[in-house]
C-alpha cells in the first residue's frame, strides 16, 4: 500500500461510499474507498509539485476510484500547455466513469484555450466514451465564452451520441451554449441537429438553469421533440 492509498483510506467515509456507488454505476465496489472531494482536493493541494506526486501521475493505473480523482485534481496545477496535453492524452484511456472525467481541469488550458481545438477535435472522434465526454467538456469549459467560435458548436453536434454518457454531455453543452451564446446555439435546436433524447434533454437543462431568460425558456418549451 502506498502513503497516498493511506491517507485516501483515513478519510473514508461509508455513507459517502454508498452515494458514490448509487451516483457511479459500473464502477467496481471493491475499488471506491468512501472519500468526500474537498478532502481529495486538499491532497492534491498538498501534493502538487512534489516528487511524490510525479511518481502518482506515472503510476497508471491506479487501484481506488478515489486516486482517478486525485488524478484529475493534479492536472489542474500542471501550467505547461504542452505536458498538460501530454499528461492529459496519457490518461483518459483509463477513465471509465463521468465523474472522474468531469472532474478534470487544467489551469494551463485557460491561457491559450485554441491551442485545445486540434486535440479536442481528434478526442471527440476516439470512439472512447470517457474521451469524448472530456472533449466536449473542455469545449464547454473553455471555449464558450471569450473565446468562442460558431463553429465550435458543430464540433460538439457532431460527437457519437449512442453513449449515454456522451449524450447527457453534449446536452448539458447545449444548454450552457444557449445561456451563454443563445443566437449561435438556438438553430441547432430550431432545425433538430441533435438525435431527440439529446435534443430534449438540452432543452430540459436549459429551461432548469437560471442563466436562461424566462422568455428563452417559454420559447424553447415550444421546441420539445414528442
Amino acid at each position: 500500500m502506498t502513503e497516498i492509498q493511506r491517507q485516501l483510506l483515513a478519510e473514508k467515509d461509508e455513507g459517502y461510499r454508498e452515494l458514490t456507488l448509487k451516483l457511479t454505476p459500473g464502477v467496481d465496489p471493491d475499488r471506491v474507498i468512501g472519500v468526500r472531494l474537498p478532502a481529495i482536493r486538499a491532497l492534491a493541494k498538498d501534493l502538487k509539485g512534489t516528487t511524490e506526486a510525479e511518481a502518482f501521475l506515472n503510476a497508471l493505473p491506479h487501484e481506488y476510484y478515489e486516486e482517478y480523482h486525485l488524478h484529475s485534481f493534479l492536472l489542474l496545477y500542471i501550467k505547461d500547455f504542452d505536458r498538460a496535453i501530454a499528461e492529459l492524452e496519457r490518461y483518459l484511456p483509463y477513465v471509465d466513469n463521468w465523474a472522474v472525467c468531469d472532474s478534470i481541469r487544467v489551469s494551463a488550458f485557460k491561457k491559450e484555450p485554441e491551442r485545445l481545438l486540434p486535440y479536442i477535435r481528434e478526442w471527440i472522434k476516439s470512439g472512447h466514451t470517457y474521451t469524448v465526454r472530456c472533449a466536449v467538456l473542455c469545449l464547454m469549459t473553455y471555449l464558450l465564452d471569450d473565446h468562442f467560435e460558431p463553429e465550435y458548436l458543430e464540433t460538439a453536434a457532431s460527437a457519437d451520441c449512442e453513449e449515454y454518457y456522451v449524450r447527457m454531455m453534449v446536452a448539458w453543452y447545449f444548454a450552457t451554449a444557449l445561456a451563454k451564446q443563445y443566437e449561435a446555439a438556438l438553430p441547432y435546436i430550431e432545425q433538430k441537429r441533435l438525435d431527440k433524447k439529446t435534443h430534449n434533454k438540452a432543452i430540459q437543462k436549459a429551461v432548469e438553469s437560471y442563466r436562461v431568460t424566462a422568455e428563452h425558456k417559454e420559447y424553447l418549451k415550444t421546441l420539445r421533440i414528442k
